[in-house]
């Protein structure tokens, strides 16, 4: 599954749909976000039942308040609409344990 730009328009709609949603908070300028989005992008393909969202913090700020954001990138995983967990890191191992945690099977 390809990865899926968002904005403020589309964030309600896009975690709101049945199953599981990872979302990319990012910053144009976050230097760890910009070395991380090949590595996102390469899980989108790898796990099949998590859709994959980014999610430019600075341009939505509606969507950007709806969870606390201790530093870039973070990350953060709906179930049904719904906040499970949230993560600021930029190590994938990292992301994986909490897909793994929630999802299960390194979430695919």
């Amino acid at each position: 599954m390809a990865v899926t730009d968002i904005d403020d328009n589309t964030f309600k709609d896009a975690i709101s749909a049945e199953g599981w949603a990872l979302v990319d908070f990012y910053a144009s300028w976050c230097g760890p976000c910009i070395m991380f989005k090949p590595i996102f992008e390469d899980m989108s393909k790898q796990i099949s039942n998590v859709r994959f969202y980014k999610l430019d913090g600075e341009a939505s700020p509606a969507a950007r308040s709806t969870v606390k954001i201790p530093g870039l990138p973070f990350f953060a995983l709906y179930k049904d609409g719904n906040l499970v967990e949230g993560v600021a890191t930029s190590k994938e191992a990292k992301l994986r344990e909490l897909l793994d945690r929630h999802v299960g099977a390194g979430g695919a």
